[in-house]
């Protein structure tokens, strides 16, 4: 049937724009997110360098407050809506998925195409919230109502009802992107390809695909509910008797909490989506650069789904300060100890499966290697925050933005670097400059922590995030405020060295040198099965058999220390 549809499409080529912008072509599809994703990365960046210029020379009001707080808003929505998500599910599930499970594409490589330009046209709508007249949304990223749904009232086009328009779209494009994840693993794998031997990358793509599909439509209602509020009068989450400047609003009866329980029932299952995909991508680099077997396989994938699980258990720890009774926030502060378990299974399994090994140090490797302390520290910064006593302290302060910086971006960008590294070859035949990209993972590394770890003694000062001066005007911050500059600087410094890894991207192209197929001697059938590059559209001339497990490396009694899954026993 493979080898039909091939023939076929060699006697009928595909005009430019079937082919290249709407195509149904899983790998095309998967660089459209990851090139898309990355620009909208490469965005929130420059939103975040604005942001700490302003931080750290307050007296020159590089930006003024209203510009402020809407930088903070977007940029976070874009790294993690538009940016990382995309990048880690969009363009590496898409792309990798099929492959790594021996399916010729998707499921559905329609809905798959839909997929990608509904969240195309939900960034676009997103960002032209920038050209309204009051400017894009300036409610944070959480969005919070009442203010959220005051901010700009009256104004027919307003940045904050594109913000929602957005979400919307962002949303249904996860919501299709990842039911077809789902249905192409469970239905496409090919023969002999059992779940105990799937690459721990699919399982992560999985589980993190079943937490979008059932984490995300709440705040998609909740979203359409808050535009509701906004522009048809209604008061879902607006209470009443609200008095804004002495005018009592003419709202009766909604909940102000009910939208922060309807986004963070997503919002922390989304920290998992980010997360996981992460894992996945450095459990197979790690595999392969130790030229070993990942360390405890089953205990790692029965800790995803366990963790895929309790996430949806733990989305008030981000609520102690509501004024929920001691009850029910010693339930959440016992369920967020009970999910640091699983995650602490899968990185000692990393740990442990370096013990041994002759480990080849090149760029892929560094980058994975990175992200093990760098998500240790964001996890265990994570631990006062669980607990309702000492988050009095900590809540909303810069412990909080140095804690989710430490898993996002030393953590899961760093992983995400090294499956760009990693995959680079196979997606285009090319492979980027080891020079350019090791001197990008040590600039990186140095200035990711001159970024994020002054935000902890900030915090433990007391000083809150979102402050336009950085907190010239606490009293008790100024022993500390110094750190604004130090943190300025380091994040000029990471600017810096992210132009090697642009450069690295976009020149290795038009390297001459071709990669070799199976470049890093993997075992998982993407390297060993699939064709070089161009892969064609269905991407195997025969539907490959899988007698082994995904990381059968350095076996005994055995010539070559890899032994390809697709290789049988009697050739072995």
């Amino acid at each position: 049937m493979a080898e039909h549809h091939h023939d076929h499409n060699d006697h009928h080529d595909e005009g430019f724009w079937r082919k290249y912008i709407f195509s149904v072509d899983h790998k095309v599809i998967g660089i459209q997110y990851g090139i898309t994703s990355l620009f909208f990365l490469l965005v929130g960046f420059c939103l975040m360098l604005a942001m700490r210029w302003q931080l750290a020379y307050p007296e020159n009001a590089f930006i003024t407050q209203d510009q402020y707080n809407m930088f903070g808003a977007m940029h976070g929505t874009i790294m993690v809506f538009l940016g990382v998500v995309p990048l880690a599910v969009g363009a590496f599930g898409n792309y990798m998925v099929p492959i790594q499970v021996g399916a010729p594409d998707m499921a559905f490589p329609r809905l798959n195409m839909a997929s990608y330009w509904v969240y195309f046209v939900g960034g676009v709508v997103m960002m032209l919230g920038f050209l309204t007249p009051g400017g894009a949304a300036q409610s944070g990223w959480t969005s919070y109502a009442p203010l959220s749904v005051l901010a700009g009232k009256g104004a027919f086009w307003d940045g904050q009802t594109m913000w929602l328009l957005g979400m919307v779209f962002l949303i249904t494009s996860s919501l299709l992107g990842s039911a077809n994840i789902i249905v192409t693993i469970f239905q496409l794998r090919a023969p002999g390809l059992t779940f105990m031997r799937l690459p721990f990358f699919i399982w992560t793509q999985l589980v993190t695909s079943f937490l979008l599909l059932l984490a995300f439509p709440p705040l998609e209602a909740a979203g359409i509910l808050q535009l509701m509020d906004r522009v048809a009068g209604t008061s879902f989450f607006m209470p009443s008797g609200l008095v804004v400047s002495d005018v009592v609003q003419d709202y009766s009866g909604g909940s102000p909490l009910l939208w922060q329980h309807l986004f963070w029932f997503l919002a922390h299952p989304e920290v998992y989506v980010l997360i996981l995909p992460a894992m996945g991508i450095v459990g197979e680099i790690i595999a392969n650069n130790t030229r070993k077997p990942l360390w405890g396989y089953k205990s790692m994938v029965y800790a995803s789904i366990f963790l895929g699980f309790m996430s949806f258990m733990v989305w008030a720890h981000h609520m102690y300060m509501t004024g929920m009774g001691t009850a029910i926030s010693a339930f959440f502060q016992a369920t967020t100890m009970i999910i640091s378990i699983p995650s602490v299974i899968i990185l000692t399994a990393f740990f442990i499966s370096l013990w041994g090994g002759a480990i080849r140090f090149n760029t892929p490797m560094l980058f994975a290697l990175g992200f093990l302390p760098m998500f240790g520290i964001g996890g265990l910064t994570g631990l006062p925050l669980g607990l309702n006593t000492s988050d009095i302290h900590l809540h909303d302060t810069y412990y909080v933005i140095g804690h989710f910086h430490y898993v996002v971006a030393p953590g899961t960008i760093f992983a995400l670097f090294a499956g760009i590294y990693y995959w680079y070859p196979k997606v285009t035949g090319k492979r980027m400059n080891e020079t350019l990209g090791k001197i990008h993972f040590f600039g990186s590394m140095i200035c990711m922590n001159l970024v994020f770890m002054p935000m902890f003694a900030m915090g433990l000062a007391g000083v809150s995030r979102r402050l336009w001066d950085g907190g010239v005007s606490y009293a008790h911050a100024q022993e500390v405020l110094n750190l604004n500059t130090f943190s300025t600087h380091g994040a000029i410094g990471l600017a810096f060295f992210q132009l090697f890894f642009i450069f690295n991207f976009f020149g290795s192209l038009f390297s001459k040198e071709k990669a070799d197929d199976n470049l890093w001697q993997a075992t998982t059938l993407e390297w060993c099965a699939a064709p070089s590059p161009p892969i064609p559209h269905l991407n195997f001339a025969t539907i490959p058999e899988v007698h082994r497990g995904p990381y059968e490396y350095s076996v005994p009694g055995h010539n070559t220390d890899f032994l390809p899954q697709t290789l049988k026993e009697t050739e072995a």
